[in-house]
């Protein structure tokens, strides 16, 4: 549910007078609720009259839509056709029809600037405000033509996601206002979302890297001017248009967007792109269990990066003069918050859980950092996709040890997401019950939730009564891995060690699971 104050525009003279120590709302005919409006902003319903197309609009044009039944509002140099949501306005139309056909963000501002309009009136954009032409000088005529040239210009046709219809190739463009500068990328494919979009500024460098599929479209920029950190990302998921809201250290009209750094503007497939890291600052290290500990990783402010479900990063090292690099799965904080939209602490820092092998390479050097040290992290990977849960009826997971690091984010996004589940079950292999990670959380949520169930199998329990015992097994798994009903629609996940998900994997192939039935991740 968005959550927007009553009114996204200010109130007039006589209604704040008349809204001393609290404001004065408009009534609404019934059916004109904030929920009525985002129902109809989901319905699929062409609210701008373009159907589907964004446009870029002059001055002159905006001016043309001034009327109720025909009403433009440009908003941070975003223009929306706002008649739809005439009637939806807690501050009434009146409101509304004092920006009606011009650039209506400092009324915006006076009262309402924290408003989330561009996800209320996301439905509704129109397109952006064509760019007033600079000042005519001989560096900003010859800098402009060579900056569409080198920046703007569109990719190979040969090079795209889908050959069988139209062209999927992504490109992209930018606009600035007196203290923004907004690039926007047309990745022309529906279901994007802020997962899929890495950013980085570091030294005056912008990367963007867009995730389309199995495919990577890279921005790489050396920019004209400085911008501010806090970088901010918004998504149209519904037309796959991304938007980086970069700010202006300087109010400065910029010339050009910035020279083209190596593979800028570049579309190849993810396993070609090889990783990409930055630095980030150690803030927290917690015991979980007597050898694994859960690091806090905060993100550069001007990084934008959100770790998909079931995906990993990767940690670099530099070890007696060698670059070591090794794979580990962001976790929640705890299992006992609902999985919803991530939260502020989500996007801007990364929880692993980690064991620490006395005597390995690389974890005891992480186990050595203090806290305010730096560390390497990559870009996520993974091929767990979210659609393969989406209408599950049951979900077994099969995890030994950190192997269950995975199935952190997974159990709080199927428990909160998925209306089709049943039953989910974790069979849970360790070697004695002090190695059990999280095992109090696992048991409260058995009991919050009554179709998850979690089985303890211990390989060397210290007493007998606690529990199974024993090894990965297809007679184990056979009692385990049954179907809520027949021919009910099933995903058997698999992390662990390589020689547990090797045997896990052959077991299940044996007892009938068919390969697209069956998941293993990287620990």
């Amino acid at each position: 549910m968005l959550n927007v104050p009553a009114q996204a525009f200010p109130a007039s003279g006589s209604q704040q007078r008349a809204a001393a120590g609290g404001r004065s709302k408009v009534p609404l005919k019934p059916g004109r609720s904030l929920m009525d409006w985002i129902r109809l902003s989901k319905s699929g319903k062409d609210l701008t009259g373009l159907k589907g197309r964004l446009i870029e609009v002059t001055e002159q044009e905006l001016a043309k839509h001034s009327k109720k039944d025909d009403c433009w509002i440009c908003i941070r140099g975003l223009v929306y056709n706002v008649t739809p949501y005439m009637e939806y306005h807690p501050g009434g139309d009146d409101e509304l029809m004092r920006a009606a056909g011009t650039d209506g963000t400092d009324l915006f501002d006076q009262v309402h600037r924290w408003v989330n309009y561009e996800s209320m009136l996301k439905e509704c954009l129109v397109g952006r405000m064509a760019l007033k032409p600079l000042a005519a000088t001989t560096e900003t005529c010859c800098a402009l033509p060579e900056e569409k040239k080198l920046l703007n210009g569109m990719l190979p046709k040969n090079k795209v996601l889908d050959t069988s219809s139209k062209d999927l190739t992504p490109s992209y463009d930018w606009f600035q206002t007196d203290y923004l500068v907004t690039v926007v990328i047309y990745t022309k494919q529906k279901g994007m979302n802020s997962e899929m979009v890495i950013v980085d500024y570091q030294d005056g460098r912008l990367r963007i890297d867009s995730i389309l599929r199995d495919y990577s479209y890279l921005l790489h920029i050396e920019l004209s001017y400085a911008v501010q950190e806090d970088i901010a990302v918004h998504v149209a998921e519904k037309v796959g248009k991304v938007e980086i809201v970069l700010k202006k250290k300087d109010n400065i009209a910029w010339s050009k967007l910035g020279q083209p750094l190596s593979s800028h503007n570049s579309f190849i497939k993810c396993t070609e792109r090889g990783l990409y890291y930055r630095k980030c600052k150690l803030i927290s290290k917690t015991e979980v269990t007597h050898d694994t500990k859960l690091f806090c990783l905060m993100l550069p402010q001007s990084t934008h990066l959100q770790v998909p479900v079931g995906h990993h990063i990767y940690l670099k090292q530099i070890i007696a003069g060698t670059e070591i690099v090794k794979p580990y799965t962001p976790v929640s904080f705890s299992l006992k918050s609902d999985f919803k939209e991530p939260s502020h602490h989500d996007r801007t820092h990364l929880i692993l859980m980690i064991k620490i092998y006395p005597n390995g390479l690389f974890t005891p050097e992480l186990d050595h950092l203090q806290i305010g040290d730096y560390i390497s992290v990559s870009n996520s990977e993974g091929s767990f996709k979210k659609l393969q849960v989406q209408t599950l009826e049951d979900l077994f997971l099969l995890a030994a040890g950190t192997g269950f690091t995975p199935m952190v984010k997974l159990l709080n996004y199927v428990l909160t997401n998925v209306c089709s589940l049943r039953t989910v079950k974790l069979m849970f292999f360790n070697k004695t019950e002090d190695d059990i990670l999280w095992r109090n959380q696992l048991e409260q949520l058995a009991l919050k939730d009554k179709r998850f169930e979690v089985q303890f199998i211990l390989s060397e329990p210290k007493k007998e009564g606690t529990g199974k015992q024993g090894k990965i097994s297809s007679s184990l798994l056979s009692e385990f891995v049954k179907r809520s009903k027949k021919d009910s629609k099933v995903l058997i996940c698999v992390c662990g060690p390589a020689p547990f998900t090797e045997q896990g994997i052959q077991f299940l192939q044996d007892l009938g699971y068919s390969k697209e039935e069956v998941h293993s991740f990287t620990a």
